[in-house]
């Protein structure tokens, strides 16, 4: 079957990324020397394995249609998933990633359950700057400066937690599992061998597909779960659940 030039360098990519890691304890926790750029997004759906793709899809569904309704127990699991990275970037030299990313994770949800409210708006400053730096880039903006976005990002997106609480819950779990939806959906369409080249050589031709699917998604998830969450607390009810 013939490759498309895209779809050719994507695998070449692919090919040494895992040259490069190979030999190293980490194996696939290897984190990325640089801010991913959308050729680097395409080469991880390519190695990504279709249990984790369908996983994504999944967990993507929970945090879109039910972030608010679930966003305890979602904050806890983003806090364990963020420790146990923690935990195993402080060991990555040691040959021994797997307890202390156990360890990592335990200790940050730990920490998170009693500390609920401040938790919401740390990721929620961490989605902002996330979303400061990618839109920073992808506006073509000065890259030395991309720091900047960045800031403004965690620090708007922090404090907007505090003012409208309700709200930013849905927005951030809208986007996070947006991103996960989108994700998963195309590394499991990369797994269909005839598929996969024109996909590839679209997302490169046209980079803004990528980023209007995942804000596409996100307005979607935030206006069902408003009408939701409207329609199970009329006047009089005892509402939704509280902070």
């Amino acid at each position: 079957m013939f490759l498309s030039q895209a779809t050719q360098s994507i695998t070449h990519a692919a090919a040494t990324t895992v040259a490069s890691s190979a030999g190293h304890p980490a194996g696939a926790l290897n984190f990325p020397a640089h801010w991913p750029g959308q050729v680097d997004l395409l080469v991880w759906f390519h190695e990504m394995g279709s249990a984790v793709a369908l996983l994504l899809v999944l967990l993507g569904l929970v945090y879109l249609l039910f972030g608010f309704y679930l966003f305890k127990p979602l904050v806890l699991l983003n806090a364990a998933f963020i420790g146990a990275m923690i935990g195993v970037l402080i060991s990555s030299k040691t040959g021994g990633p797997l307890p202390s990313g156990i360890l990592g994770g335990f200790i940050a949800a730990a920490v998170t359950y009693p500390l609920m409210k401040w938790a919401v708006a740390l990721m929620g400053g961490l989605f902002g700057a996330i979303l400061g730096f990618t839109l920073w880039r992808t506006f073509g903006l000065e890259s030395g400066f991309a720091w900047t976005g960045g800031c403004m990002g965690l620090i708007g997106c922090g404090l907007l937690c505090f003012i409208v609480f309700r709200g930013s819950v849905m927005a951030y779990t809208s986007l996070q599992g947006s991103v996960m939806l989108v994700f998963g959906v195309l590394s499991l369409a990369y797994k269909y061998q005839g598929f996969a080249p024109k996909l590839a050589e679209g997302l490169q031709l046209k980079p803004f597909m990528l980023p209007m699917c995942i804000f596409i998604g996100t307005i979607l998830g935030l206006i069902y779960q408003q009408h939701s969450s409207l329609s199970a607390s009329p006047a009089g009810a005892g509402g939704p659940p509280k902070k």
